[in-house]
């Protein structure tokens, strides 16, 4: 046995992570961060927008006391080469606590998360303006709404009734609705 290989990480997944599993793990947890939030201020110009439109994706922003829920993975250090390519969009590896909700166990893992300072950053907007600008962008992934859609049934599956998502899908859901109605 070499015991140069490295050890098996987690990884905390807070977006499509959840739902689009696309990459081979040991062990799948439900779990959570804290001290962060979600928000839908990532521009994607790879995924669910392009370079000359940009959709919109969650990051992690700083929130002291706040509990961010999501699914853990335990991964080969193999899976990080996918998993860079990924999440290539302005997010960075960072090293964090993920608390494991079954077994209430406390392990050490990597988080990607695209700060402020990177070039696809969009920032914060109202949330009418983040639902219109969602709902107007598609990509080599799919449309910007199903993404959010998606994350919002994927947290409901968990039992976590983030608001910032649940009220991103209401309002996709809405003006969907309005729109068919009108049509």
């Amino acid at each position: 046995m070499n015991r140069d290989l490295p050890k098996p990480a987690w990884v905390f997944g807070y977006g499509s992570l959840i739902y689009k599993v696309d990459f081979p793990y040991l062990r799948r947890e439900v779990a959570s961060i804290t001290g962060w939030q979600r928000r839908f201020w990532q521009g994607s110009h790879d995924h669910r927008g392009t370079p000359d439109a940009p959709g919109r994706v969650v990051t992690l922003l700083p929130a002291p006391g706040h509990i961010c829920h999501g699914v853990a993975y335990l991964v080969e250090h193999s899976v990080f080469e996918h998993l860079d390519y990924r999440e290539k969009n302005g997010y960075q590896r960072f090293d964090g606590a993920i608390t494991l909700r079954k077994c209430h166990t406390e392990v050490q893992g990597v988080v990607y998360v695209a700060d402020s300072d990177n070039p696809a950053y969009l920032g914060p907007a109202p949330m009418d303006e983040l639902a219109s600008h969602i709902a107007s962008s598609s990509g080599p992934s799919g449309s910007n709404s199903d993404y959010v859609l998606q994350l919002a049934d994927a947290l409901q599956e968990l039992g976590d009734d983030d608001p910032h998502v649940a009220e991103l899908g209401r309002l996709l859901t809405s003006n969907a609705g309005a729109k068919h109605d009108a049509g």
